[in-house]
């Protein structure tokens, strides 16, 4: 007996299928072409096609978004897949094992770098390639989250520095004509907050197929970062006019000068870059002391005592949004600080997030928590932009890009530091934004004192340089 034949899809039908599925594709096509060119068309705007400017702020938004696909990795294993009081344990853990050894580490990679200002871009290379190979290895152990997890975090975390600093040190060298540097570092900082939101998208869904997918994933785009990175202009490796700042104390007040010799050595510190840059200096580690407090305290308290009858991951997904909206919303306002003395900003700052926490500590809720952590993240992104302008303003060319150097380093410690207390509290609520409110208070009082000091600068103070 003979089978019957399936029934044939029409000749119509089947036409119709192909050019529905044909259509669908060149429309994908069209968008993702238009999204591409929009894009290209915004990074390379008011000159920064023809400096090469837009080429680093690409490369920025792919180290971002490695970056933070190895930060899903980490919290799933770390934080989200173990009950609070053991995720406590591994994060102060991990803070210890990676950010006590980068304490030490870290003010050496800026003077480092300093010597080999003709090798900045194989340097970023270097450091994408080294998290590339790290991620890789990662993939094979994070499963079981053991101690070996750590060293390589540790690697990470320090070449991630290394490429902060040197991106830190390039973009004064790709600068524009028709770009201030505030707002030209404010277009970086924004290209990469965009880059980290859609990683975090898409390191969950590749969480999904398993906990390594999202380490696979950052080891394939820090591959193509490390290519990126030779693609940069030769301008990148060029120390024309360079020269080392001097960061030692001034031994004739708090002013500085230029000398034309060379200075007998001193103990270092960060006095001779100028007053108005050491008040922005004091009140930028405040601020990134409160960031790194509010995202280590927030994690574990919202996840173990929710607020507003919300589940711990919507409560912590809504605090997460609030920030990084803050965080945009202070690189979009960034553009603002050429017109405005950027001693009032960066001092500004520091008293609406003061204030913002005292009254999250008074009125615990979720709008105020909501608030202050928005208003921390603005507050950070704003301040490190008028840290920046003044930078600019008061240190010349000759040292610029040493002392970018030595600032990043002082801002990632304060927020280690901030991380620490927040893991050590008790999971109080209103005790726990209490402190932190009396902590940047105080650094609030002698940041207004130096202000008044100082007062509002239109001519720069040269550092003492070597």
């Amino acid at each position: 007996m003979e089978e019957p034949e399936e029934p044939e899809t029409p000749e119509p039908r089947r036409h119709f299928l192909v050019r529905t599925a044909s259509a669908a594709g060149s429309r994908t096509g069209k968008v993702v072409h238009g999204t591409g060119r929009r894009i290209r068309r915004a990074t390379a705007a008011e000159g920064a096609g023809e400096s090469g400017l837009a080429k680093l702020i690409e490369l920025h938004a792919l180290n971002s978004f490695g970056d933070m696909l190895i930060t899903v990795a980490l919290a799933s294993t770390i934080f989200f897949s173990v009950p609070t009081a053991e995720a406590r344990g591994r994060v102060a853990l991990y803070l210890l094992i990676t950010m006590a050894p980068f304490a030490l580490l870290a003010p050496v990679v800026g003077p480092l770098l300093d010597r080999l200002p003709h090798g900045r871009r194989a340097a970023m290379a270097t450091a994408m390639l080294a998290r590339a190979v790290l991620a890789w290895t990662m993939a094979g152990v994070i499963a079981g989250g053991g101690i070996a997890l750590y060293p390589e975090a540790l690697g990470v975390l320090v070449a991630s520095k290394a490429y902060g600093v040197v991106r830190s040190v390039v973009v004064p060298r790709l600068l524009p004509s028709r770009l201030s540097l505030v707002k030209a570092n404010s277009r970086v900082t924004l290209a990469g907050l965009l880059a980290t939101g859609v990683a975090a998208a898409v390191g969950g869904l590749l969480h999904l197929l398993g906990p390594g997918w999202p380490l696979r994933g950052a080891f394939l785009v820090f591959v193509i970062g490390t290519l990126m990175a030779f693609h940069l202009p030769p301008a990148v490796d060029s120390a024309k006019g360079e020269q080392r700042a001097v960061l030692h104390a001034e031994v004739h007040g708090e002013g500085s000068h230029l000398i034309p010799h060379r200075p007998p050595p001193v103990k270092a510190s960060l006095r001779t870059v100028g007053p108005s840059v050491i008040l922005a200096l004091r009140a930028m580690s405040a601020m990134k002391w409160l960031v790194g407090f509010l995202v280590m305290f927030l994690a574990f308290l919202l996840r173990e005592e929710p607020i507003g009858g919300l589940r711990p991951t919507a409560a912590l997904g809504l605090v997460a949004l609030a920030a990084g909206t803050g965080n945009a919303l202070g690189s979009v306002l960034g553009s603002w600080l050429r017109t405005r003395g950027p001693e009032a900003t960066v001092t500004a700052m520091l008293l609406l997030a003061t204030c913002v926490t005292a009254a999250a500590a008074l009125w615990y809720g979720v709008v105020t928590v909501v608030l202050v952590a928005g208003t921390a993240g603005t507050a950070a992104s704003l301040g490190k932009l008028a840290l920046d302008a003044l930078i600019q303003r008061d240190v010349p060319e000759a040292v610029r890009t040493s002392a970018f150097a030595r600032s990043e380093t002082l801002m990632q410690l304060s927020w280690v530091a901030g991380g620490a207390v927040g893991i050590l509290l008790p999971l109080n609520g209103k005790l726990g934004l209490s402190i932190a409110a009396g902590v940047v208070g105080v650094v609030l009082l002698w940041t207004l004192r130096s202000l008044f000091r100082v007062g509002l600068r239109r001519h720069p103070a040269a550092p003492r340089v070597a």
